[in-house]
């Protein structure tokens, strides 16, 4: 009796397909890496610049705040500008408090936008929260523009909360109150995507969020959530945190549900440093889809962590250099060889896992460690080819990854190692 679990993700949660511009989520399309910026909207220049270099880190879908009416009359010309550029990643709205009114004094913003993203939880309060939801959900019927339903428990519905929570004091063995919580959390989307509905909001133009900053929570939500509605879903922490920690956090709540087969597309949102990258939320994103074997983006460079048979730090700078060549390649790589995306390189500092990983990887090297013999054996394919020596071993292994990627890629082999594009499309698919 085999007691070990089968391997691979569970099978996808079947969801209904949304059209976000050109990008399809949830319905079975791969899942979908998005960001948001963090500039003034009503500074158009900074706003394009953040858009773009977003969209060509990867993030298929960049959401922009319009919080004021200066935001709002600036979308048409972010958009036109971005469009002058060639980068035509879908632009997602983010209204709060005022939305109704931005859009109604600025209709061209609706239109401008690919989708809404609506807050149930401070569009107002009591009759007032329902007239100007409604208002923002015409505009986007209107439009034809898909929404987000995006609740966050740092703004839920109070009255709701209350409602709830009155409900389950009268209970003769009361939830605790963060139970309580979670579950608002998921009828306050349910309730506000029936709503939406029925205004007139097709059941295809709605994606669902619950947003919280805790792992545990997270996973409870999202859990409940996929298991009631049939609605694409958005994953991702609110205030996920900086550096190491949001990472992390972000990772291990994502990962659970991905591993369940829920989720269609997500956000990893990173605190960046004082000046820090915003693509560096993207390039995470990426990264754990593509460990999980979701999806592939970019070529893996493997590399051992280093230890005492390691003490030169010429295998940690070459996988660093290995690394950031092939991101770098990618803008023109993608286009121009299909399929490099699934590519592994290894990069191995002493002789010990060296080769048995380098034959593993479509190109590999195992560097000399301490003591040892200072050549380096790569391989091809899981086949030694040649040896290194000198002082520039750096520069003959990258010569060889791309002449290899020239050669395998280029021509579209339909049998390059470990299953190449064709077995991502069809774990994709599964």
């Amino acid at each position: 009796m085999n007691c070990y679990p089968s391997h691979g993700p569970a099978a996808r949660r079947k969801s209904c397909l949304v059209r976000v511009g050109d990008v399809a989520i949830g319905g079975g399309a791969p899942i979908v890496v998005q960001s948001m910026t963090n500039t003034d909207t009503a500074d158009a220049a900074a706003t394009v610049r953040q858009v773009a270099e977003l969209a060509r880190a990867g993030s298929e879908v960049v959401r922009i705040t319009v919080n004021d009416a200066a935001a709002a009359a600036q979308v048409p010309h972010i958009r036109d500008r971005l469009e002058r550029m060639g980068v035509n990643v879908p632009l997602v709205g983010d209204f709060h408090f005022n939305g109704h009114r931005l859009l109604t004094q600025h209709p061209a913003c609706a239109a401008a936008l690919a989708k809404l993203r609506i807050n149930p939880g401070n569009v107002g309060h009591g009759a007032k929260r329902d007239e100007q939801f409604a208002t923002m959900i015409e505009f986007a019927c209107r439009h034809a523009k898909p929404v987000r339903i995006g609740v966050n428990w740092g703004s839920l519905d109070p009255e709701l909360l209350a409602r709830m929570m009155d409900a389950n004091a009268r209970l003769s063995e009361p939830e605790e109150a963060a139970v309580v919580t979670r579950r608002a959390l998921v009828v306050s989307a349910l309730e506000s995507a029936r709503q939406a509905e029925a205004l007139g909001l097709p059941h295809d133009r709605i994606v669902l969020s619950c947003k919280v900053s805790g792992v545990q929570d997270l996973v409870a939500v999202y859990r409940d959530l996929a298991a009631r509605c049939d609605h694409a879903l958005h994953l991702g922490l609110t205030e996920a945190g900086m550096g190491s920690k949001g990472i992390v956090a972000s990772t291990a709540a994502m990962a659970v549900l991905l591993q369940e087969g829920i989720g269609d597309t997500i956000r990893v949102s990173l605190t960046p440093e004082p000046g820090g990258d915003r693509t560096k939320e993207v390039v995470v994103a990426q990264e754990m889809l593509q460990t999980m074997g979701l999806r592939s983006f970019a070529p893996m460079v493997i590399a051992c962590p280093g230890c005492g048979r390691t003490t030169s730090a010429f295998f940690q700078e070459l996988a660093d250099r290995i690394q950031g060549y092939l991101r770098a390649q990618m803008p023109v790589w993608r286009e121009k060889f299909p399929g490099v995306e699934t590519m592994h390189v290894a990069v191995m500092g002493c002789v010990v896992n060296g080769p048995g990983e380098s034959k593993h990887a479509n190109v590999g090297i195992s560097l000399p460690g301490s003591g040892e013999n200072p050549v380096a054996p790569v391989y091809v394919d899981g086949v030694r080819t040649v040896t290194l020596k000198g002082e520039n071993i750096a520069g003959e292994f990258q010569r060889i990854v791309e002449q290899y990627v020239s050669d395998r890629y280029s021509k579209r082999s339909p049998t390059t190692h470990h299953g190449s594009a064709e077995k991502q499309a069809a774990h994709t698919a599964g």
